[in-house]
């Protein structure tokens, strides 16, 4: 997902987190936003990265006009929680507001990735620690009966929780849940397929009942 928009905030306390990065870059006015408990002010130019799962409030007494990027791009882990280059990062940004304000649709095709550029990133990138999807499997497969978390998962492999959600996505294709739930699906049909009841089946996966694993295994079978 890249969703790129124009937004008035105003005196109205707000508070919500997301699943994805959120960028806001100022246009107008002063924003006050709190991320995970750090205090900060967006005016004209500044801009703050926001990473999945961190809830921010925010509210503006005066007003305060932003542009702001909705986006899974993993790119945005490496970036600092404010542009590099602020400058470039403004002229950018008012840019693009420009261009979607006057319905090029071409800005929200091209401008997620040059505001990506335009950021920078924290750190030159590193190469990053492989994940042994197929080890985790099989480590989870061994806890089906405990109430397995992202936070489980991320330790397991030397993440936050945060960092562990982004490379899931960008790795698998799913979020870390989808993927830890298609995994336990997997192994329960390896286990109905050797021949093994739907009952014992239900219990070795951890599923809630059979009615459970049997409406799991049908919604599987019916995705196109």
């Amino acid at each position: 997902m890249n969703t790129l928009s124009v937004r008035d905030y105003g005196a109205s306390h707000g508070s919500h987190s997301h699943a994805h990065f959120q960028i806001l870059v100022g246009l107008e006015g002063t924003l006050e936003l709190e991320v995970a408990g750090r205090g900060q002010r967006i005016g004209q130019g500044d801009g703050c990265v926001v990473p999945p799962g961190e809830r921010h409030d925010f509210e503006a007494m005066r007003g305060s006009r932003c542009l702001v990027l909705d986006t899974a791009a993993a790119g945005w882990a490496r970036c600092a929680a404010r542009p590099r280059r602020p400058d470039t990062t403004l002229a950018l940004a008012r840019y693009l507001a420009s261009a979607l304000q006057a319905g090029q649709r071409q800005a929200l095709h091209v401008g997620p990735q040059l505001l990506l550029e335009a950021w920078g990133p924290d750190t030159p990138a590193r190469p990053r620690r492989s994940i042994d999807w197929a080890a985790l499997g099989a480590w989870a497969q061994a806890r089906w009966q405990q109430p397995l978390t992202v936070a489980d998962l991320a330790k397991q492999v030397f993440l936050s929780p945060t960092q562990f959600a982004t490379r899931c996505r960008s790795e698998t294709g799913h979020s870390a849940m989808q993927w830890l739930r298609g995994q336990r699906l997997a192994h329960a049909q390896q286990l109905r397929a050797a021949g093994l009841g739907v009952t014992e089946t239900a219990q070795r996966c951890g599923y809630r009942s059979p009615s459970a694993l049997t409406a799991a295994l049908r919604r599987d079978f019916q995705r196109p």
